[in-house]
């Protein structure tokens, strides 16, 4: 799964309709530039191509007040939706994700049910459990790495990276069951985007607001 594909789809949903600089914007404000392949040319190429996929829809608007060629405003159709979700569902319960995509998917858990999120998180956890049971049929971490030589300490780090984000899962779970967050049906979402007025602390510093999508 790309993460790019995640984070554009679901920072065009969080707008309503955004062009290719709100979007930057965003994802830079959530840090996605320092955990992700969110850059500039995959963002913009990100959105063109889901908008000839059907996933957006390509408005053409007036030149801005600044001046330049006619901006592109991007929607999600129903069918982005569809795949926006069903990308969100798929890295919440798939370990094996890489960790952008895994970042991603926790920024927009709260776009499902509370419910539906503690399941699909519970399904992580029941499928780090078993990758785990199948790698120590072979490997018995309380023997130590010393018993594949150095190479075991490769093991020794998968193993204790699936416990970590084992236990993590497992508090996140226990605080989205204690009532924490604001998920879909249960009211205003957290905001997390910036206002067009509104400075991005995090902005690379490399375009401005005429930059086209």
């Amino acid at each position: 799964m790309s993460a790019i594909r995640l984070l554009v789809l679901g920072a065009v949903r969080q707008h309503g309709r955004a062009h290719g600089y709100q979007v930057r914007n965003d994802l830079e404000y959530w840090g996605a530039h320092e955990w992700s392949n969110a850059k500039p040319g995959s963002i913009y190429h990100a959105l063109k191509q889901m908008a000839k996929q059907g996933l957006l829809h390509a408005h053409e608007v007036a030149p801005s007040t600044a001046g330049g060629p006619p901006r592109t405003e991007y929607e999600i159709t129903d069918r982005g939706v569809e795949e926006y979700l069903g990308l969100v569902r798929e890295a919440l319960t798939s370990y094996d994700q890489k960790m952008d995509v895994k970042s991603a998917a926790i920024g927009f858990m709260v776009d499902l049910p509370r419910g539906e999120t503690v399941a699909l998180l519970k399904e992580r956890i029941r499928r780090i459990e078993e990758w785990r049971s199948a790698v120590t049929e072979h490997y018995v971490p309380e023997a130590g790495p010393g018993q594949l030589g150095h190479i075991g300490e490769i093991m020794n780090l998968w193993i204790h990276t699936a416990d970590a984000e084992a236990e993590w899962t497992q508090g996140l779970i226990g605080r989205i069951e204690g009532g924490a967050y604001t998920f879909a049906g249960e009211g205003d979402p957290f905001v997390g985007i910036l206002a067009d007025d509104e400075d991005n602390p995090y902005a690379t510093g490399d375009r401005h607001p005429g930059d086209d999508g």
